[in-house]
């Protein structure tokens, strides 16, 4: 009963987003469903082949190996504090983050990185029938995160239409970044991180497809690659790297610390007025029948509502170290669902910084087209979500 309600809540996530398109004919049906039989095959070889559970663990074990490098570098610094059984979540999971963002950066500086994202771009874009660079941002935003994948599209992104612009800041809502997936890997199992990773990526352009429906000339859909006089040298590339990823763990820290303390600050509000009540009480009643629709019963759909609340309100740092800590409570199909929904940017902070960066890199009239559509963002960023948990919970049980 449990997976035919898995299999309803595919269609019912569906049918909220095909209801609230607002150019239903227009919608690509061939993409569409071309992409879930994709995600479908990606899914079932990722959990179900031996090759597939191969390559997941061969992938974790490389970013194990990053954080370690990471690790001797935070060791250095601070040798007490990493010499402690329990390291606390600021040195196990941020600090990591500026090591990792600059091994991605100089990848992308020799064109490693954006020979792997212009290729898997492309063949998702046959595969599709979607617009190149729709395709290739799909994918350059799994590695480099939402704010840092459009302002490298900056020029392309000036010359295009509002409606598509559209497109990228509906799609910028389901994005992760490659130097977080560390943190992630701290926290939760490593499969449905990774299984989630390449389902957002195409469940975000399957979502903007229905939601924002535009049709691209063959002499608009190009995409553009920073030429060698934009690059800056080596070393200032690493450095510059480097403190990038310091000013990120700051706001990741900020955000955390800010969003935890609101939370708690709403909830002694609330239960001033009524006993117990709390914003995760809220939220878990408003997501349950997404949460019942993910395959789960009783105790587990609660709980998962509960996480899915936490996530839209604060972030999803503060829903894993939830999670985390409840692991070894829950079955696993509880936990493949709740990880794999967990994977992603979505919540309204990611709305706020989406429209930061096209007000910076555009101009404000064109950043107008985020303010108006924010309904929207949030709408794909919880629907890729959804679907994205919703496809792994079929494969685990």
């Amino acid at each position: 009963m449990y997976f035919l309600l898995n299999m309803l809540g595919v269609l019912v996530v569906m049918s909220i987003i095909y209801l609230c398109s607002p150019n239903k004919k227009n919608l690509k049906w061939k993409a569409i469903i071309t992409l879930l039989v994709v995600e479908l095959l990606i899914t079932w070889f990722m959990l179900s082949t031996t090759i597939g559970s191969w390559v997941i663990n061969q992938i974790a074990s490389f970013f194990t190996w990053l954080i370690s490098c990471a690790n001797d570098g935070i060791s250095f610094v601070f040798p007490s504090v990493m010499a402690n059984e329990q390291v606390d979540f600021f040195f196990s999971a941020l600090m990591p983050i500026i090591f990792i963002i600059t091994f991605f950066d100089i990848l992308s500086y020799f064109g490693i990185m954006t020979w792997i994202i212009d290729k898997v771009g492309w063949m998702i874009s046959k595969i599709s029938g979607l617009p190149k660079l729709e395709s290739f941002f799909s994918i350059q935003m799994m590695f480099l995160g939402n704010t840092e994948a459009l302002a490298v599209l900056r020029q392309q992104l000036t010359v295009i239409g509002n409606q598509r612009l559209l497109t990228f800041g509906i799609m910028s809502m389901s994005s992760i970044s490659g130097s977080i997936i560390g943190a992630y890997l701290s926290m939760v199992p490593a499969a449905y991180v990774f299984a989630a990773i390449p389902l957002n990526c195409l469940n975000a352009l399957l979502v903007a497809s229905m939601l924002n429906p535009v049709n691209v000339s063959k002499e608009e859909d190009i995409v553009y690659v920073p030429t060698k006089e934009e690059r800056k040298d080596f070393f200032s590339t690493i450095s510059d790297s480097m403190l990038v990823g310091v000013k990120m763990v700051i706001v990741i820290m900020a955000m955390v610390i800010g969003y935890v303390a609101l939370t708690a600050g709403v909830n002694g509000i609330l239960s001033f007025f009524i006993d117990g009540l709390t914003v995760q009480k809220i939220f878990s009643i408003i997501f349950s029948p997404f949460a019942f629709l993910l395959g789960l019963s009783g105790s587990d759909a609660m709980y998962v509502a509960q996480l899915m609340g936490i996530k839209l309100a604060t972030n999803e740092f503060v829903a894993l170290l939830d999670l985390k800590g409840q692991l070894d409570h829950l079955a696993p199909h509880t936990v493949a669902v709740a990880v794999t929904f967990l994977t992603s940017f979505a919540n309204f902070s990611t709305v706020g910084m989406i429209y930061g960066t096209f007000n910076s890199i555009l101009d404000e009239e064109k950043s107008k087209i985020i303010g108006k559509n924010v309904w929207k963002l949030l709408l794909s960023g919880m629907a890729v979500s959804l679907l994205s948990a919703m496809i792994v919970g079929l494969f685990v049980w």
